[in-house]
């Protein structure tokens, strides 16, 4: 039984991890407790998908897809809250979470931010599911090459319309969620063409079905059948034969065509263009990692709950039967992905308040969307990443318990498994993260090709960490806070361990730079970054711990109750030290820490799992999940509590 002192602690601990949009939080908690939303794992999947319909049907009267939308279109103009009401979705069934997001997040969001005001019936329709829709991006031969998508759409200027067409196999749109039962419209990326010449990738609104569910002429869709997970959700494939739409199908916000055919654009540069509209996109990509998170947080509730009932094997001083965990090992499976759960909601929180801004227009720096894309990329990777492995670690720490369906660990991690590749491939996401971090530094360069990439990099010798954001500051004012007379090799102050993060961001981003200019001495571009590949995914991964960090003392500072603060740094401490340990073979090898520093950092971990031990309950409830969302039988029988 929790203390009063605990629950307050714990309240305030929520508080700040909900973060700006607080009170979406609350209010959803409120209307989760309706088990028509929660998911059956027992239904077959067609079943499955008719009943995450009607849960979708359900959603609609919570308002919280109006969010997302202009309030022109029927909306509220709120896209932080839209992303973070949708994300607590998560915590009931993520099919019901990827369909909603499919619906008014992917095509939704392809057809207020692509569009214009002839599109505007579109969006309402929509935002009241009385058009389903879905987002046909990815195709059999083109995933994460978007520009290369083989898909065209062709312009007639005599009949005014667009002939959309797949002219290989490869160009058959593959994986896409609605596509193979529910849509009637799909937001199709294709190359337009017109007057004979290509103009790149653009978005086009193709209905694919009538109101009965036929395919309409010249539309081909198909079943991608059983999944490995997300059973609710009818992924398909669509093959277009020559259909013909009408040119105001076109999605114009960034480039139109003219009856007579003529092609017109404010964005001069093709790049630009291409990655503009990407860029309007990348809600999708917030709100992926954002659930992929939230779906951790179960799973560590529910491992972390089972540890705190389930006993095994006899205390020999006692001789009473001792609490999983209670056992150090016990603790190390767990508390370091629970103090990581805390820092990527504070990433999190931050992540959707500067996609708010952009979004609504309030932050008008020309370098905040890029840098908003590359953020979002980044701790996609983080948190898809974090809840694959949490989860398996929650599943193994349960034991056979962890194995059985009713208990829901194994449904999480078939469903989230997939998080890690779509809304981009994780890799190509660290790759682009990286990217970025090498061409951070002239605009010149940000549209490259690999040849022009490698350029650029051979002249970069700069301290690139510090130069380019405000790491640099934010270290010293966390050394004034602590006081010049403490030891700079102090692991426990903050700025030491932000100073060891950003060292190794730093050194891994300067060497990346100089391995491509050594190997672009002696072959071709792309083999100059093949060769480097390894070395620039770590920088990128090695940038987003060191954002996390940074993130996570922001959200600690926020937190006004001393109990809590205290609380949350100590679990801020795990976070640093945990990371440290995964890496010090790294920092050893590169001589930023000895090898007696190196034990001093193991020996932490488990000091830390220790002191944080007596408020493993405390720290669960801080991640709010409801506990009615939890549904895992374990938690209530009692033969948890017997030994093997």
């Amino acid at each position: 039984m929790a203390s009063e002192s605990d629950t307050r602690t714990a309240d305030h601990l929520r508080a700040a991890l909900d973060g700006p949009w607080r009170d979406v939080r609350e209010q959803a908690r409120g209307w989760l407790d309706d088990e028509s939303l929660y998911g059956d794992p027992y239904l077959d999947y067609r079943a499955a998908r008719s009943r995450v319909l009607d849960q979708m049907r359900l959603v609609a009267g919570f308002g919280v897809a109006e969010r997302g939308f202009r309030v022109e279109h029927g909306g509220t103009g709120d896209p932080g809250g839209a992303v973070t009401g949708l994300e607590m979705l998560a915590y009931t069934d993520l099919s019901l979470w990827v369909k909603s997001g499919v619906q008014w997040g992917l095509f939704g969001g392809a057809v207020e931010n692509l569009g214009t005001d002839r599109h505007t019936e579109v969006v309402k329709r929509l935002l009241t599911l009385d058009l389903l829709g879905c987002f046909a991006m990815t195709e059999s031969g083109h995933g994460s090459d978007v520009a290369s998508l083989e898909t065209t759409a062709t312009y007639d200027p005599v009949t005014q319309e667009f002939v959309v067409h797949s002219p290989t196999e490869s160009a058959r749109k593959d994986y896409i969620g609605g596509a193979a039962e529910h849509a009637r419209m799909a937001a199709v990326f294709a190359q337009l063409i017109t007057g004979g010449e290509g103009r790149g990738v653009h978005c086009f609104l193709v209905p694919i079905r009538d109101a009965v569910g036929n395919d309409l002429p010249g539309v081909t869709t198909g079943d991608c059948g059983l999944k490995g997970g997300l059973p609710g959700v009818d992924n398909g494939r669509i093959l277009f034969d020559h259909v013909r739409i009408p040119r105001e199908n076109l999605l114009n916000r960034y480039a139109d065509v003219d009856p007579d055919g003529t092609y017109s654009s404010e964005i001069e540069n093709p790049g630009r263009r291409f990655f503009t509209t990407l860029g309007a996109l990348v809600r999708g990509r917030v709100s992926v990692g954002g659930a992929a998170a939230a779906a951790a947080r179960v799973a560590l509730t529910i491992a972390v709950d089972y540890a705190e009932k389930r006993r095994q094997f006899d205390d020999p001083d006692t001789g009473q039967e001792v609490l999983l965990l209670d056992y150090r090992n016990h603790q190390r499976r767990l508390l370091p992905h629970v103090a990581r759960a805390f820092a990527l909601a504070f990433a999190q929180n931050d992540l959707v308040r500067r996609m708010h801004l952009v979004q609504t227009g309030q932050d008008l720096d020309p370098g905040a969307q890029r840098a908003l894309e590359k953020r979002a990329a980044g701790l996609k990777v983080a948190q898809t990443r974090h809840a694959t492995r949490s989860i398996q670690e929650c599943r193994e720490a349960c034991g056979g318990a962890g194995y059985l369906t009713e208990n829901r660990l194994v449904t999480l991690k078939a469903d989230t498994d997939v998080f890690t590749t779509f809304e981009g491939d994780n890799v190509v996401l660290t790759q682009l993260v990286a990217k970025e971090l090498l061409t951070a530094y002239s605009d010149e360069v940000r549209d490259l090709d690999a040849l022009g990439w490698v350029r650029f990099a051979s002249t970069m010798a700069r301290d690139v960490v510090r130069e380019s954001s405000g790491v640099r500051q934010l270290i010293q004012r966390l050394r004034d806070r602590g006081g010049d007379s403490v030891d700079d090799g102090d692991l426990s102050r903050r700025a030491v361990q932000l100073q060891l993060l950003a060292d190794r961001e730093d050194y891994l981003v300067r060497t990346a730079a100089h391995r491509l200019r050594a190997r672009a001495r002696e072959t071709g571009p792309f083999e100059a970054f093949n060769n480097a590949q390894d070395h620039i995914l770590l920088a990128g991964e090695a940038h987003m711990e060191r954002l996390v960090l940074e993130a996570f003392i922001e959200g600690i500072a926020e937190i006004e109750d001393p109990q809590a603060r205290a609380l949350a740094e100590t679990v801020c401490d795990l976070f640093v030290y945990s990371s440290l340990e995964q890496n010090q073979a790294w920092y050893i090898m590169h001589r930023f820490m000895s090898v007696d520093r190196a034990k001093l950092v193991r020996r932490g971990v488990n000091e830390l799992v220790d002191r944080l031990r007596p408020h493993a309950a405390t720290l669960v409830a801080a991640m709010g999940v409801p506990a009615g969302t939890l549904r895992a039988a374990m938690l209530d029988d009692p033969s948890s509590h017997q030994g093997e």
